[in-house]
């Protein structure tokens, strides 16, 4: 049997159930990622976004804060100029998720990694660190265009750790 589209984080589990016909059915779960980052504002709303668009199919992507605030309209801007509408999305509180079992939290920024190493209710946390766009100075132009690369650096990251495929 050949299996594709899989990587290290993506199986949680497979069986061979038997469906009303008698025939075999394999059924894969979704494997549960969280991104935590301060505010909520940015990096991590653009994780959940990318990975809920482009692996969405293996992965259940959500996002909180440490301290959140509210949703950046810069990060809004550069997810919606690849075709990606987080306009929807609410910052929320690392709280919400208490009491949940999540498999992997992805903390995205220094001080993310400072205030909760180790999300609690997730089964594993890895820290990736980005600059926060939150932070930058400058024209508009190059807040936008700085924040474009961590964009961009985020879903690179993300195809990475996400998007391997492997075959047996």
């Amino acid at each position: 049997m050949k299996w594709s589209d899989i990587n290290r984080y993506g199986i949680q589990e497979f069986r061979l159930d038997s469906d009303h016909s008698g025939e075999g059915v394999v059924r894969i779960s979704k494997r549960s990622v969280i991104f935590v980052c301060t505010q909520n504002a940015g990096r991590s709303q653009m994780a959940e976004g990318y990975l809920k668009a482009r692996y969405g199919d293996r992965y259940e992507a959500f996002s909180a804060g440490t301290h959140p605030s509210r949703i950046s309209r810069k990060a809004i801007a550069v997810m919606k100029e690849i075709g990606i509408d987080i306009s929807g999305y609410r910052s929320k509180s690392l709280d919400e998720y208490a009491g949940q079992e999540l498999d992997l939290a992805v903390t995205l920024c220094d001080r993310a990694g400072a205030v909760c190493p180790v999300v609690p209710f997730a089964k594993e946390t890895i820290h990736q660190s980005f600059p926060d766009p939150g932070g930058f100075t400058g024209t508009e132009e190059e807040v936008m265009a700085r924040t474009r690369e961590v964009r961009d650096e985020i879903a690179r990251w993300i195809d990475s750790q996400f998007g391997n495929t492997y075959s047996n």
